[in-house]
């Protein structure tokens, strides 16, 4: 059941010169699953009418507290990351559909740029669940990877630059890793990096979930802004979404 809840901020630390990590605390903080997003209402903005689809990054359900990842790309985010200790932020949540948890096998889980974020969550979740997962970070630099320690702590981690600075140099698809066997693959990132993961799955018959990064406004269905055509027809990435099996889109993989 969605909430609209009033949380106030406990700190705001900034990571890059271009991402914050926005701690956010609520008695009445709701369940979340890995995958499934918030959208933000952001105040005191004049140019910002709509509220700000953010990903789940994680959350401390006994703490009531909630973690976002957030990269700084326009007014909204931009205001969202002058936030002070002590300041209130009207959050819908929690939205959208969420990723699998498998009962059994080897996952291995990919974010690309910002779309790590939502990886330490469900790594943490499969930990929790006995199973051990490998995750696969790709960034442009060394200087990209964010919060290391803390996806260390629920997997092993692994990773891939595009200049080489850290780990292995290039992109996902062409890190060492993938010779490896895995029986999932869940997916987040630039949508040209996820159809190449995809293609990969495809290929090797490993189940995949994506988790589509669409414009998005409303957040619950109404404006269609985020529809996705699918082998079943048209879907709100927002309400449907945003993860999706790979089998169900039209991607030429």
């Amino acid at each position: 059941m969605k909430k609209l809840i009033d949380f106030t901020v406990t700190e705001n630390k900034k990571l890059n010169h271009d991402t914050i990590l926005l701690v956010l605390h609520s008695e009445e903080l709701p369940e979340i699953q890995p995958g499934q997003f918030v959208n933000v209402r952001v105040d005191h903005s004049p140019s910002t009418f709509l509220r700000r689809p953010i990903s789940v990054h994680d959350v401390d359900e006994s703490r009531g507290l909630l973690y976002l990842f957030i990269k700084i790309v326009g007014c909204g985010t931009s205001t969202l990351s002058e936030l002070q200790v002590g300041d209130k932020v009207n959050v819908m949540l929690p939205l959208g559909n969420h990723f699998s948890i498998p009962s059994s096998g080897r996952p291995l889980l990919i974010g690309g740029g910002c779309g790590v974020a939502p990886m330490l969550h469900l790594a943490r979740v499969m930990k929790k669940q006995g199973l051990s997962p490998v995750v696969l970070i790709g960034t442009r630099t060394g200087k990209d990877i964010l919060r290391k320690e803390e996806y260390e702590k629920y997997a092993t981690v692994y990773y891939t630059t595009e200049d080489g600075s850290f780990g292995e140099k290039g992109y996902v698809t062409q890190h060492s890793v993938l010779k490896e066997k895995f029986d999932h693959i869940f997916c987040c990132g630039p949508e040209v990096m996820m159809k190449a993961v995809a293609g990969y799955a495809n290929q090797n018959n490993i189940h995949c979930e994506v988790s589509l990064e669409n414009t998005m406004a409303c957040g619950i269905g109404a404006c269609l802004c985020c529809v996705t055509d699918t082998k079943e027809g048209h879907k709100c990435v927002c309400t449907e979404g945003p993860i999706f099996n790979i089998k169900d889109l039209k991607w030429q993989i």
